[in-house]
């Protein structure tokens, strides 16, 4: 049987965690929200050696066990150098689609603890100043960070206490409309994060055992491709709650649960997409089956490892990937009942 989901707990999660800066490599913060989340559920967590959460929940018969992962890291950026004029040269934390950076607020977290506001902007950056300010490359090179702080030099910033390396974290822009969109940037993977969250509360407010020993994974290396690389060895089959793909040829809203049978990583578990695709149509649920032909998530890694097991990959349709991404709250709703399903029946 389904569920009711509860949408105070997701609306009151997207609020919490999506506000919290989690570049790869930075996720310190976002993970001890998520350990408080998870206490306050009422399960324990453990991390391992490179900051993935774990949650274990006791199942009907914990002779198998099935792991769902989802990723809270997120695309961000790196102080490469800084430039002469006491701006900021940059490098790519995942794959930023660097057009739609240009003019995002950011912070800067220093290596000395110090948190700095600027703006990810070109270095042609005013109309009436530079002649290719429209039609300049936004790339790496023809970027920068203007800082919110009175620096002229190179060493004004240095002073500051900013140095090559410290993490750049761009704003997020959440927003929830009247009507259930959400809107923001890296809803891959927070929102999947979310519907992870969403089934441990259910579960526990149902007092609901799933059928086996269930593990789930919160990763912090995802973008980079090694999120989920090392998993539990007792985990029999993993399933990536991710984004779901929209576009081209692909059938996918922001209203469905997307089902992935392939991405670029190969071909996911027959038995499982199978499953998947029969407990969606028998629940009624809005859904699709695609191909992702330019996609990889945590299991594709963790097979990558050689992890002895089987793997899937479902999530919510998002539109706009590594950009200004939006979905719905049906999106996320029809991703949770679906979870629920598979891991109860």
């Amino acid at each position: 049987m389904l569920y009711d989901v509860s949408r105070d707990f997701i609306i009151k999660t997207i609020g919490e965690i999506f506000s919290i800066d989690s570049p790869s490599g930075y996720c310190k913060d976002v993970i001890k929200k998520i350990e408080e989340l998870v206490s306050e559920i009422g399960y324990k967590t453990e991390l391992n050696r490179k900051g993935n959460c774990i949650i274990e929940v006791d199942g009907k018969d914990n002779s198998y066990c099935v792991g769902l992962c989802a990723h809270v890291d997120t695309l961000g950026a790196m102080v490469r150098s800084i430039n002469s004029d006491g701006t900021l040269r940059f490098t790519s934390i995942g794959g930023n689609i660097l057009n739609t950076l240009d003019g995002e607020y950011c912070k800067i977290y220093s290596r000395s603890g110090k948190v700095f506001t600027g703006t990810i902007l070109s270095t042609s950056p005013a109309i009436h100043v530079f002649k290719d300010a429209r039609d300049k490359e936004r790339s790496e090179e023809n970027m920068c960070v203007r800082l919110d702080e009175k620096v002229r030099k190179k060493e004004d910033t240095e002073k500051l206490g900013i140095m090559a390396g410290d993490f750049i974290a761009v704003d997020p822009k959440t927003q929830i409309t009247k009507n259930d969109f959400i809107k923001s940037r890296y809803i891959d993977d927070k929102g999947g994060t979310t519907c992870v969250l969403s089934l441990l509360e259910l579960l526990k407010r149902e007092i609901i055992k799933p059928n086996y020993k269930l593990k789930i994974i919160i990763s912090t290396y995802e973008e980079v491709g090694h999120g989920s690389s090392n998993i539990p060895q007792d985990i029999d089959e993993l399933i990536a709650v991710d984004m779901g793909c929209i576009g081209d040829d692909l059938s996918c809203t922001e209203y469905d649960v997307s089902i992935c049978p392939k991405d670029s990583s190969g071909p996911y578990d027959y038995d499982i997409t199978t499953k998947l695709i029969q407990l969606a149509k028998k629940y009624n649920l809005n859904y699709a089956v695609d191909i992702y032909p330019q996609y990889g998530s945590d299991v594709s890694a963790a097979l990558r490892a050689g992890n002895n097991i089987k793997g899937g990959l479902i999530g919510p349709g998002v539109h706009a990937s590594h950009g200004m991404e939006r979905t719905h709250y049906e999106g996320l709703e029809n991703t949770i009942k679906l979870l629920t399903a598979y891991v109860t029946e």
